[in-house]
């Protein structure tokens, strides 16, 4: 039966479509959290615990969401941050989401672990685009990956460094994860590391980390890899203050509040919560930015209001490709961009930069 779409009205519609509609590997791989879930659940959780305090009686008759990220105007405060395997979701993957990114005049994060090529999404992309990066044991491979991401025209590296080893996501050890049949990690090909391990894991993505990543990735490499990249760099995963102001003496252009989709470890607190140390401990030195459980325009009113410049959005991104392709990824970026100027003007807010501290308690 045939999906009727004009039903769907937020980004929770999609997901309950996309349960349907992608195998349960796929689904429970993009849906899932480490361990418990704890984390998983708070980030949008805390969300709900925030309250608004609007401002009344203004003019908001007229508005402007653009905003401007690393000196780059875009359409909104809201990015595509980074996830992987697209095209288990669609046939069209990251090629797709490039392309609605675009449309929606914004920047999409493309990942390491894509399923189409760095120059294979470059070559559909209208609008701007970051590469996240992971670092390999093979240097040469990953500094081969920045160069590449550089020709092609992306704007930015945002470094994860979260993920030196692999959180325990139990749904991907229960369903012996691996990636489809003819799917592969296209950007890693010219290294020869676009495949799984072939012996049998619980996990074939946590087998292929421990053989590739590196864990010995530490602030030295930060330098390194700011010393070598003609494009600035951002951290992301950063929940510490600490590593906040470290991330500002090793060169970092920003910091990216994540906990990774509480993919990794399970108890740390919400991205929104850890985000007002970040803020206070970077003082408008560098840009902070601030990704997971943002779903509604409330979310990202609020993440504004709390200091971020902009707020990356993953999983909701995947269930519109999963239900729709191109066209679904774009109908979540539209339905977060009419919340959010929803929620603005309710608040009494006619620009981004209007968006102040106060109006959250």
């Amino acid at each position: 039966m045939a999906v009727d779409k004009r039903a769907f009205v937020n980004v929770f519609d999609y997901e309950a479509a996309a349960s349907e509609t992608l195998p349960k590997i796929a689904y429970d791989y993009y849906r899932s959290g480490a361990n418990d879930e704890i984390t998983l659940h708070e980030n949008h959780n805390a969300y709900e615990r925030i309250k608004l305090k609007p401002r009344v009686l203004r003019d908001i008759s007229k508005r402007d969401l653009t905003t401007t990220i690393l000196g780059q105007t875009r359409s909104m405060p809201i990015l595509v941050a980074p996830t992987a395997f697209h095209c288990m979701a669609h046939p069209e993957g990251e090629v797709a989401t490039a392309r609605a990114a675009g449309t929606a005049g914004t920047i999409m994060m493309l990942s390491t672990l894509s399923t189409s090529s760095i120059e294979d999404v470059m070559s559909e992309a209208t609008g701007l685009v970051w590469f996240q990066l992971y670092v390999y044991k093979d240097r040469e491979a990953t500094l081969s990956l920045v160069q590449r991401a550089e020709s092609a025209g992306c704007s930015a590296i945002a470094l994860t460094v979260d993920a030196q080893i692999w959180g325990r996501r139990e749904r991907d050890i229960k369903n012996h994860f691996r990636l489809p049949e003819g799917l592969s990690i296209k950007n890693l090909m010219p290294a020869g590391r676009e495949q799984f391990p072939k012996e049998q894991a619980d996990s074939g993505l946590a087998a292929y980390v421990t053989w590739q990543f590196d864990p010995t990735l530490s602030w030295k490499d930060v330098e390194w890899l700011c010393s070598k990249a003609k494009v600035p760099v951002l951290l992301k995963g950063v929940l510490h203050p600490e590593d906040a102001r470290l991330a500002i003496d090793h060169g970092a252009a920003g910091v990216i509040v994540s906990n990774h989709g509480a993919r990794q470890l399970d108890t740390v607190p919400a991205t929104i919560e850890a985000l007002p140390e970040i803020v206070e401990a970077v003082d408008g030195k560098i840009e902070v930015l601030i990704d997971g459980g943002i779903r509604r325009g409330t979310d990202i009113v609020k993440a504004l209001a709390l200091g971020a410049k902009a707020v990356g959005v993953g999983r909701p991104i995947i269930w519109g490709l999963a239900v729709d392709g191109e066209q679904g990824a774009k109908r979540i970026l539209d339905i977060l961009r009419k919340d959010f100027d929803l929620a603005m003007r309710l608040c009494g807010c006619t620009s981004v930069e209007e968006i102040k501290k106060g109006l959250v308690g």
